[in-house]
Parts: C-alpha cells; sequence; structure tokens
C-alpha cells in the first residue's frame, strides 16, 4: 500500500464533517489548480457508495471517482473499497499539533507508485488548505 499524511490545524468534528460533505468535497478533491470537482454524492455508511467527480477546467478530460464504504467510525476512520477493487484506509487522529490525517491505498499498474503517491498527496494538500482557511 501506499502511505501519504498531513496534520490539519482544526478541531477534529470540522475535518471530519469537511472530508464527508459533498459541498466542502467539491471544494477540494482534485489534484492540480486545472482540475476541479463538479459533484460530488456521499452515502456515508458501511455499505453506502460515494461518487466525486474530477474534471480538467477545459473539459478536455473527467472521471468519476466511486466506491463503496467498508468501515466508517465518525471522527476516526473511514475504509473503503473504489470501484476497481482497490481499498483505501484513512484514519484521523487528534494530536497536540491537530487532525493526523494518515491514508493508505492499494496502487494501479497504469502510473508509476511515485506519480499515484504524488497526485494523492496533492489532494490531501488541497483538503488541509481548504479546511485551515475555510
Amino acid at each position: 500500500m501506499i502511505t501519504i499524511k498531513t496534520t490539519i490545524n482544526a478541531p477534529i468534528e470540522k475535518v471530519w464533517q469537511f472530508w464527508t460533505l459533498p459541498e466542502h468535497i467539491t471544494k477540494w478533491s482534485f489534484a492540480s489548480p486545472d482540475w476541479h470537482s463538479q459533484y460530488a454524492e456521499n452515502d456515508l455508511r458501511v455499505g453506502g457508495k460515494f461518487t466525486t467527480n474530477m474534471a480538467a477546467k477545459d473539459g478536455s478530460m473527467s472521471f468519476d471517482f466511486e466506491g463503496e464504504y467498508t468501515l466508517v467510525k465518525q471522527n476516526e476512520a473511514i475504509q473503503y473499497r473504489i470501484d476497481d477493487g482497490r481499498k483505501v484506509e484513512i484514519t484521523f487522529k487528534e494530536t497536540p499539533d491537530g487532525v493526523e490525517i494518515i491514508e493508505r491505498f492499494d496502487p494501479e499498474t497504469e502510473n508509476s507508485e511515485e506519480m499515484q503517491r504524488s497526485g494523492w498527496q496533492s489532494i490531501l494538500d488541497n483538503f488541509k488548505n481548504y479546511v485551515e482557511n475555510n
């Protein structure tokens, strides 16, 4: 699995809300400034499904990032399976420096692990920036 992480200077309740509510997900769920998230749907429960659309701002490409939750522990952990079968695990932990988020995911085979790590880390960095500035 590939691991990425960050620490966010915000209360755990805010971090959880901004991670899970569609109106917030669309504000941070993309890897670079020339992309955006057009919509998000989230049924946050075991067996619930989510979809986040990610699209190039110039309209040249878009895709839906979709999956199903296998574990949901409020303010603590989320696990899900992406539609291609890969697993993702996310933990949220309060620390003296803020909320530490550790995200682990199965790599896909099309792109290098370093490219995947970089892309997922960029999205996590967008999340940190969004939470700390809103």
